[in-house]
């Protein structure tokens, strides 16, 4: 093994938290902000990249750390020592509702390809870092963009989604047709494409954007009913909208002595 080796529990049903327990001298990494909670005698410590053996020396960190600039994410992330004598425990919550999936990459081939937000924490060891899609098509049009992101090792990592989590895998020539913003992560052995939505009337007053993209199997894939892309775009929709039953702008004015 070359990753820390952890245990885990995750609480909750709609807004999950995962509660990492550390032996003493087992680390975990986590993006910057996503910590809920931890014991007395862990060390915290903010680290260039991700802190996997990959990296190298000085010059691979900053190599590292600038690839996640690349996924829109921040040059830090988080490292959680746990510096005491005894088991120790760290928590680590979701950003929005939904489900934490943990993902153990012994059990995946090694590697796992997901969109450039999902990553949440892994242990220490596990190198986070950009998969771009060969296919233009694919990166132009696939609703996370050019690069996605990839989690390799053999240890646990822990990816974030909206809504529901459907894991579907597909056998060898399969096809799924997936929202482009659906989907969650893939094992490496997917084959992924972008296809246009055939129809001019379906792409453009169809409601369901002018592509989804094309997962052929062999592999795993994993789908989120609610990707916060549709959650943000319903609230801002909501808080926008006029005054009348049941939106936000007239829940406000009500308050605020419109009508009460």
């Amino acid at each position: 093994m070359n990753n820390h080796e952890i245990d885990y529990k995750i609480y909750g049903d709609d807004m999950q938290f995962v509660e990492v327990e550390l032996d003493p001298q087992e680390t975990v990494i986590a993006e910057a902000g996503s910590l809920m909670m931890m014991d007395d005698q862990i060390a915290m410590e903010t680290i260039f990249g991700d802190g996997s053996a990959s990296q190298g020396g000085i010059m691979g960190k900053l190599f590292s750390a600038g690839k996640r600039v690349l996924t829109g994410e921040s040059l830090f992330m988080t490292s959680f020592t746990n510096n005491g004598s005894g088991k120790k425990h760290v928590s680590f919550a979701s950003p929005y509702p939904g489900k934490i999936i943990p993902m153990d990459l012994s059990e995946l081939g090694g590697k796992l390809i997901c969109q450039k937000d999902a990553f949440l924490a892994a242990a220490k060891g596990v190198a986070v870092g950009v998969e771009f899609q060969r296919k233009i098509g694919a990166g132009f049009f696939g609703g996370e963009g050019f690069i996605m992101q990839k989690l390799e090792g053999d240890g646990m990592a822990f990816v974030h989604a909206g809504g529901t989590i459907h894991k579907k895998v597909l056998e060898p020539g399969e096809t799924l047709r997936v929202d482009t913003g659906c989907l969650v992560a893939m094992t490496s052995g997917i084959d992924y494409n972008i296809e246009f939505v055939r129809g001019i009337k379906t792409a453009l007053f169809g409601g369901e954007g002018l592509f989804f993209a094309t997962l052929r199997g062999p592999g795993t894939v994993w789908i989120q009913s609610l990707p916060f892309s549709r959650l943000a775009s319903r609230v801002f929709a909501a808080a926008g909208g006029s005054k009348e039953e049941g939106s936000v702008t007239g829940a406000f004015f009500d308050f605020f002595g419109g009508d009460r």
